[in-house]
């Protein structure tokens, strides 16, 4: 078999398996790219089959839950609407269990999964820059307008959609990142700001909480810059938003009953607003907020937490999901020297004597669930 030929039928470790466009794991000696040789495979041959100056192919690879829409492909939720549909087609995909090439067009830069919702981004200079695909009952990915009645918007999304920005000047801006949240979404710019969009019913987009607000086929999209700096990193959490600056400062807005404003407070928070506390004067070079716990990373390497704890996720020094501190002075370990929160509230009287470690508190008993968004 011709090197070219062997090259086609297996690429990095998998092999297409029967006439379908499922994955498994290929075998023999050959193995996926950064994995190193088992010893059992280490006097096997290995063939170079691309060049040193071969360009790398940009793709986009998919997986897990779809009949929201999320992956983008249209036939794992209706069989039938591929371009040709055939009699005896495969039945609807509900699990993609394993990586799924994506077929796109467009060079992607960036991309974000939400809660049953997806967005991609180009550094492209053409005027569609963010495509979105899958839930859209709260305008997250925006209004896409539906064929049968042009009044009427989508509610899901099934393959990837341009998503309208209102820039001044889609010629010369970019998009340099997307960010997802539960039903929320940040799209970061080089020139025109950061801009929000999808469900707002605790600020996290950054605007005026608008009581009995519809978010379903909304056309809004909010413009966010009245930063101290250029944004240069946003980050969704389930219901809050961070953003970072290229002074090192954070900003957040949002749900904050968790402290996952870092603010201090338990309040809601509309607008974006700096944080202080422990993070005052230090320079962060990059957010991470997953659900309602916060992290951030310093210019010297040091490590701040805030939010939610109930799970450890803040490496508490003790095997309790909640101590009855209102402050960590008692605690001399070595996790509390470079493990901090950012601010420092006073328990909230719905929680006297209720706190968390590292000052993260909770106004409310665990097992209190907060409330859906409108």
């Amino acid at each position: 078999m011709g090197l070219a030929a062997l090259a086609a039928r297996v690429r990095l470790g998998w092999r297409l398996s029967g006439s379908g466009p499922e994955l498994r794991p290929g075998r023999g000696q050959w193995t996926a790219a950064g994995r190193s040789r088992s010893p059992r495979e280490a006097d096997t041959p290995v063939f170079q089959y691309v060049g040193e100056r071969a360009a790398r192919a940009d793709r986009i690879f998919v997986w897990g839950f779809s009949f929201s829409g999320a992956l983008g492909v249209p036939t794992f939720v209706l069989p039938g609407a591929g371009p040709e549909p055939r009699a005896g087609s495969r039945p609807r995909r509900r699990i993609q269990p394993v990586p799924y090439r994506l077929e796109l067009d467009q060079k992607i830069s960036s991309a974000a999964c939400g809660y049953g919702f997806t967005l991609l981004s180009s550094k492209t200079k053409d005027v569609t820059k963010v495509w979105g695909m899958g839930l859209n009952k709260d305008s997250q990915l925006g209004f896409h307008r539906s064929r049968k009645d042009t009044t009427r918007g989508y509610e899901y999304v099934l393959e990837p959609s341009p998503v309208p920005l209102p820039l001044d000047r889609p010629q010369d801006t970019q998009v340099l990142q997307v960010s997802c949240g539960r039903a929320h979404s940040l799209i970061l710019t080089d020139r025109e700001g950061v801009f929000s969009m999808g469900n707002n019913s605790y600020g996290q987009c950054g605007r005026n909480v608008v009581e009995d607000e519809i978010y379903s086929e909304s056309h809004r999209v909010t413009r966010l810059q009245d930063f101290e700096g250029q944004v240069v990193q946003v980050v969704c959490g389930q219901d809050h938003s961070l953003f970072l600056t290229d002074k090192g400062e954070v900003y957040s807005c949002g749900w904050g009953a968790d402290g996952q404003t870092g603010l201090g407070h338990y309040n809601i928070t509309s607008v974006p607003t700096k944080l202080g506390g422990d993070l005052a004067g230090v320079h962060v070079v990059q957010l991470a907020t997953y659900g309602d716990c916060c992290l951030a990373v310093s210019a010297e390497g040091g490590l701040f937490g805030w939010g939610n704890s109930e799970y450890l996720q803040l490496a508490s020094v003790t095997d309790s999901t909640q101590c009855n501190m209102s402050a960590p002075e008692g605690c001399r370990s070595r996790v509390c020297t470079w493990m901090r929160t950012p601010v420092s509230p006073a328990p909230s009287p719905q929680a006297v004597g209720h706190s968390r470690y590292f000052r993260s508190h909770c106004p409310w008993p665990l097992q209190s669930p907060r409330p859906p968004p409108h």
